[in-house]
């Protein structure tokens, strides 16, 4: 444990998972609670429950709820998926509902709202648009580093890793089933509302994971193949693929290389190949998706390497 707090790694990823969940706080408090609407989240759970419990003459409060069934599914995160994503998740899902607190504390969401309006944008889609980018971009970071916003997304995770659905879609089957429960408190055009909004928010999901991670895929015919495949491999520190090609105008033989690269390192390759004015047939396009012996520290590789 204490090796691990020593680490550059952990005080990164908690930073990243703070800063996300401060984001997901206020998507929530200032564009969900105040117009009660109800999107396929476990927040939007927490009012509904919130909301038949005080129907009943019992007033709890809409983080509380949502730190209770955090826990619960904290549990099945542990079991199901991971201990690494459930003590992440443990840590994100916790810290929810108290910064749902702060935020109202800095800044209540009824200063927001204008006379005669009943949410801060002042229109329903607003409101749903507004949640579903702050949320989504939150939900996106933290998949990255293996963690959660906790609730909906434990359940999303469990079904993307045992059913093998996209994490947008299984972000949207798993909402869509909650959203449902709105029935108890809101009529039929905020349930029809919130399932586009659980739908778009699968979609959005997808795109930010996509951005993140996205990384490019180059292709160069070149002479001068031994140059950049030198440059590639010991100033960018990744692999590279060779191939033998043949024009099929010219009928001259010659090498293709093949490599994977983050855009910061396509766009110093580039530089190197105007500068020096490298003469190269360069393709180049976008990977969303990267597995096996991609080099994510290569600081440490170079540390292994020497």
């Amino acid at each position: 444990m204490f090796q691990v707090l020593k680490t550059k790694k952990f005080w990164t990823e908690l930073v990243i998972m703070t800063l996300g969940m401060m984001v997901a706080a206020a998507a929530v408090y200032y564009f969900l609670v105040p117009s009660k609407l109800i999107i396929g989240t476990i927040s939007g759970l927490s009012i509904v429950i919130a909301g038949v419990l005080e129907s009943l003459g019992i007033q709890v409060k809409i983080s509380v709820v949502v730190m209770i069934i955090n826990a619960i599914l904290l549990v099945l995160a542990w079991l199901l998926i991971g201990k690494e994503f459930g003590a992440k998740t443990v840590y994100t899902a916790m810290i929810l509902g108290p910064m749902m607190d702060i935020w109202g504390m800095i800044l209540p969401y009824e200063q927001l709202i204008e006379p005669g309006k009943t949410s801060v944008m002042g229109d329903i889609w607003f409101d749903l648009m507004c949640f579903v980018l702050l949320l989504s971009f939150s939900q996106a970071l933290l998949f990255r580093i293996n963690a959660s916003t906790g609730g909906l997304d434990i359940l999303a995770k469990i079904v993307n890793k045992y059913l093998h659905f996209d994490i947008g879609a299984s972000v949207s089957v798993a909402g869509a089933i909650i959203c449902c429960t709105a029935f108890a408190i809101n009529p039929f055009k905020m349930v029809v509302i919130g399932l586009i909004g659980t739908w778009i928010n699968g979609i959005v999901v997808d795109y930010f994971t996509a951005s993140l991670n996205m990384k490019k895929r180059v292709c160069i015919i070149s002479k001068d193949y031994k140059r950049l495949q030198d440059y590639i491999i010991n100033d960018l520190v990744r692999g590279v693929t060779l191939y033998e090609v043949t024009g099929g105008y010219s009928n001259t033989k010659t090498m293709e290389i093949e490599t994977l690269l983050t855009k910061d390192e396509f766009a110093k390759l580039m530089e190197l190949i105007n500068t020096e004015q490298i003469n190269a047939f360069i393709t180049a396009g976008n990977v969303s998706e990267v597995y096996g012996l991609w080099i994510k520290d290569k600081h440490k590789f170079r540390k292994r390497q020497f």
